[in-house]
């Protein structure tokens, strides 16, 4: 099912024992465009530190009742290894936290979730995970902050990145909504990661190599907007381009 990042915040996150607070933002790497951590506003509880939620633990999305399951315990939470509020997080954090659950390393394949498009919670099948192989390097950006990114097209800025539409099956991002009120009067369109050149980081900037003209004529997206898979089709077929979906449906 693929719903806003924004939707998704606020909310409730249910563990084994009980609410542990809400959803905050997301932090995603930025090779894949997958979401890695669902980060916790928490309350009074566990100020001091960062609370951070792996896919890997995720049992339902609940639409209806604004709220994510996840099979974990508040112990388990409280006894993970600990972050700053105020600190990136880090590889070597990264490494502590996989190990204290028990999770497989996402970097080990060729997929978004090392053997996997998806993060498999079969745990008999994680010995398909190659150990202490690292196939490539990452790092992880907040939501929040790439949500004020502008768009840069082969000939010119098209917009800002306004939020994501998120598949929470796979917790893969899979389209960004630029919103290009600048230039098409308040239009807004999607791009998916793949279809990403670049990003300059430093400078905020996300560059596609795609005509501002092309980006125009695109399916326009709109909050009443269905994405069914017609939808995606049309949108792929608009920038001749193969659906995620196809992929991933290999890999299964």
């Amino acid at each position: 099912m693929l719903s806003k990042a924004k939707t998704l915040e606020g909310y409730k996150l249910e563990s084994l024992d009980g609410e542990i607070g809400k959803v905050k933002e997301f932090y995603f790497d930025d090779r894949h465009w997958t979401i890695r951590y669902l980060v916790a506003e928490t309350g009074t509880w566990l100020t001091d530190r960062q609370v951070l939620i792996s896919p890997y633990a995720l049992a339902a999305v609940n639409k209806e009742g604004k709220s994510i399951a996840f099979d974990l315990t508040k112990k388990q939470i409280e006894n993970s290894p600990s972050l700053d509020t105020d600190k990136p997080v880090s590889q070597q954090f990264e490494l502590n936290y996989y190990g204290h659950y028990g999770y497989p390393m996402y970097w080990g394949g060729p997929y978004s979730w090392g053997p996997y498009p998806y993060p498999m919670r079969d745990r008999e099948r994680w010995n398909d995970f190659p150990h202490g192989e690292k196939k490539w390097d990452h790092h992880l950006r907040s939501t929040h902050e790439v949500a004020t990114y502008h768009i840069q097209a082969c000939d010119g800025e098209i917009g800002h990145v306004d939020d994501f539409i998120i598949d929470d099956a796979t917790w893969a991002i899979r389209y960004l909504i630029v919103n290009t009120s600048n230039w098409w009067a308040g239009k807004k369109v999607l791009i998916s990661p793949q279809w990403i050149e670049k990003v300059s980081w430093r400078g905020r900037i996300v560059v596609v190599n795609l005509s501002r003209e092309t980006i125009k004529q695109s399916p326009e997206y709109t909050e009443m907007s269905l994405l069914t898979r017609d939808y995606e089709i049309g949108l792929h077929g608009h920038y001749n381009r193969k659906g995620y979906w196809v992929d991933e449906l290999v890999a299964k």
